[in-house]
């Protein structure tokens, strides 16, 4: 009898296998190779050696003797018809199968060799008994399709269940050309920013957390929650300082982002009452501001950094989901939702308060949902358009996705935005639906792609626009961070779509993609960022009011930050005083700043 770890998961990622046919016909190749002359045993374990160590790429997970290593051993001398079977079955042996596009011959081969590899001996009789046993395989095979009856839906099913056939076939969404739009920002509110709440102190790094009204499950407070800035000492994982906005300020939180001189902390504000609305508070007294839902129009307020007050509300057209700085002089918006004649991705001078330039879903081809920026170019998650009103349909689209309503869902795609041109330069579809975030390598060869839907996370090349690799990872998994010598892709679960019930951090390795490890941590952590020092981790939880920081390279945890009054947190800005008092933003969501970058040697000690 075989060992039955033969029949455990070897690849070493989750690929395109997940999405492709199983039960190829593997009765010819793709006419790169000459057939084999199985008569001839030196060509035949030749053959095989090549498929071993070549297009099979066997040796990486199974050894370069076939011992195992990621993969199972093979000692115990595999037949063609097992190998055959697991070609064909296992769905992460599938990116081995495409790669090698073998014929029944050449399997033939491959387990001559791996006989031959591990000590067995090969004969004419071997040869001849791995012939018989690939020569009929889809005949007795129990999982052949045609054995079953298939419906009209079933058939429809099996016609879009290849995704990789969908990504191959990929035809432009957006428009061709220069597709930017503008949108006149307005202040419309200002104030007095008050005294300090803190004196930051040169040579010191400093955090800003962004928290709002929703609070862990029976917590208690007095009054009526709202909107908070957050500041803390980054050394001592303390918070310093922090200002609670008045009700009438309060909305839906989702970003913490400060303007790349520090200055100013931009939180999420609601929008004026239009003409003839009213809002009226518990107590009956009249509002000057509504609270609408997430594909509704809103504000942004500046709060000053170091009175942690707002000083001004600015009408911007949308309504701020992310901000994060862009070119160390901008800032980098994406909105839920616009007015009619507002932006869905704008570049906005802090200085100002104008608007640059921005696009808009119409010429995008789909609904924008978050952004991200290698600093040269602009990222845009975007997601099929016909699922409901503006992004928040997809999102609502990918949570029916778990739950049952849909059994597929049209592609995602990553749209790559050139600003100077306001051109959309690429598209790349991607495997799985409703990605959250992006994570860009330093030399911009990679993007890393988390899909909220599917609860994997996929590799992409950004030069080819290939997957290199697609891995499991928790729950609903939203941000993601390389760590210093990006290695590891560390991916927050947080259950997005899946119920936000998440409290894991997936730890991926890059290259082979295998996941590495799971960290246990807070639940409905969203953004998770690694440090300007490049020796730890951060995270925010939403549903713990709480940051969570973790050791990069013991992976253990090492602080759990409370949240005053522990408001939901979504987002974090690490800010650096340099010797002479000077500050400036040094890492955000969208990356490191203002020349400091640990994956380039560059860290920031503190």
């Amino acid at each position: 009898m075989r060992p039955i770890f033969w029949l455990a998961l070897c690849s070493v990622a989750l690929t395109a296998a997940c999405d492709s046919q199983m039960f190829t016909d593997t009765g010819a190749t793709d006419g790169a190779r000459a057939p084999v002359d199985l008569t001839d045993l030196q060509a035949t374990l030749e053959r095989g050696s090549e498929l071993f160590r070549g297009s099979g790429a066997c040796a990486d997970c199974h050894g370069d003797l076939g011992e195992g290593i990621d993969g199972p051993s093979l000692t115990f001398g595999p037949t063609a018809y097992d190998i055959y079977y697991q070609l064909n079955t296992n769905p992460e042996m599938a990116e081995s199968r495409d790669d090698m596009r073998a014929s029944n011959d050449e399997i033939v081969a491959l387990a001559a060799y791996v006989l031959d590899l591990t000590g067995g001996n090969v004969t004419a009789q071997v040869i001849a008994e791995n012939m018989n046993s690939v020569a009929n395989a889809r005949a007795f095979d129990e999982f052949i399709p045609e054995s079953y009856l298939l419906s009209a839906y079933d058939q429809g099913i099996s016609v879009i269940e290849d995704q990789d056939e969908a990504l191959r076939n990929w035809q432009r969404r957006s428009q061709t050309g220069n597709i930017m739009r503008t949108y006149q920002s307005q202040v419309v509110a200002t104030w007095d920013p008050g005294e300090p709440k803190f004196e930051p102190e040169p040579g010191k790094v400093y955090f800003y957390e962004n928290t709002g009204a929703n609070r862990p499950p029976g917590y208690e407070q007095d009054g009526e929650p709202s909107n908070t800035v957050i500041v803390g000492d980054v050394a001592t994982k303390e918070v310093i300082a922090s200002y609670q906005f008045p009700p009438e300020l309060r909305t839906s939180m989702h970003t913490t982002a400060v303007t790349p001189d520090g200055r100013y902390v931009y939180i999420p504000g609601p929008r004026p009452l239009l003409e003839g609305e009213t809002q009226q508070t518990t107590s009956g007294t009249r509002l000057r501001y509504a609270i609408p839902g997430l594909d509704s129009s809103a504000t942004i307020i500046k709060a000053d950094a170091l009175t942690l007050q707002p000083v001004e509300q600015v009408v911007v057209g949308g309504r701020m989901h992310h901000a994060q700085v862009f070119q160390d002089r901008y800032m980098l918006v994406d909105t839920f939702g616009r007015e009619d004649d507002g932006l869905d991705v704008f570049l906005m001078d802090p200085e100002t308060n104008e608007i640059i330039g921005g696009v808009r879903d119409e010429e995008l081809g789909g609904s924008t949902y978050t952004a991200f920026t290698d600093n040269e170019f602009i990222y845009i998650l975007m997601e099929p358009a016909g699922y409901g009103s503006s992004t928040a349909g997809g999102y609502l689209a990918a949570l029916r996705y778990n739950q049952g309503e849909y059994t597929a869902l049209r592609s995602f795609w990553v749209a790559v935005l050139d600003p100077e041109t306001w051109e959309v330069v690429r598209e790349y579809p991607y495997r799985g639906f409703r990605s959250s975030w992006i994570t860009i390598d330093a030399a911009s060869e990679y993007m890393y792609v988390p899909a909220s839907a599917n609860a994997y996370v996929n590799k992409i090349n950004l030069a080819t626009g290939a997957t290199v690799w697609t891995t499991p990872t928790g729950t609903g998994p939203y941000g993601a961070t390389l760590n210093a010598d990006e290695s590891e892709l560390w991916v927050a679960d947080k259950g997005e779509t899946t119920g936000m019930f998440g409290r894991t951090l997936t730890v991926v390795d890059v290259v082979s993609g295998r996941p590495i490890d799971t960290v246990f941590a807070g639940y409905q952590i969203d953004h998770v960022l690694l440090s300007p020092n490049g020796r730890e981790v951060w995270g925010t939880s939403n549903r713990d009011g709480q940051v969570y920081v973790f050791d990069a390279a013991t992976r253990e945890q090492t602080h759990v930050i409370d949240m005053p009054n522990f408001g939901d947190a979504h987002g974090l800005v690490f800010v650096w005083y340099d010797n002479d008092g000077v500050a400036r933003v040094v890492r955000d969501q969208g990356g490191f700043h203002g020349g400091i970058n640990p994956t380039l040697g560059q860290p920031l000690d503190y």
